[in-house]
């Protein structure tokens, strides 16, 4: 999936208006992409046009007991995968750069 800002948003000064994201995962309904800082961030969907609406075929959706959707490939799927990444435990942060990388690839 690949969104753009619908307009500018002062509140996400890490994100540029019109550039095309490619969505990592759904987190709690959240979009999470990689920012201009190239950091893996939750955004708000409702802020952003949907310019592809194609999700990778190997997504793993789960809902919460809310409805929320979590949707992410299987390997950064796990409860705690993010902590884990942002607190630079190595075998996290390869994962998701193996993960990401061959996903632009893909995209791009």
């Amino acid at each position: 999936m690949i969104v753009a800002l619908k307009r500018h948003v002062p509140e996400y000064p890490d994100l540029t208006f019109g550039h095309p994201y490619v969505v990592i995962g759904i987190e709690a309904d959240d979009y999470r992409i990689l920012n201009d800082e190239g950091r893996p961030h939750l955004y708000t969907p409702a802020r952003f046009e949907i310019v592809d609406a194609h999700e990778p075929a190997d997504w793993v959706n789960e809902y919460g007991d809310d409805g929320e959707r979590y949707a992410y490939p299987p390997q950064l799927r796990f409860v705690g995968f993010f902590e884990d990444f942002f607190d630079d435990q190595r075998e996290a942060v390869a994962t998701f750069w193996q993960v990401v990388n061959q996903r632009l690839a893909l995209a791009g």
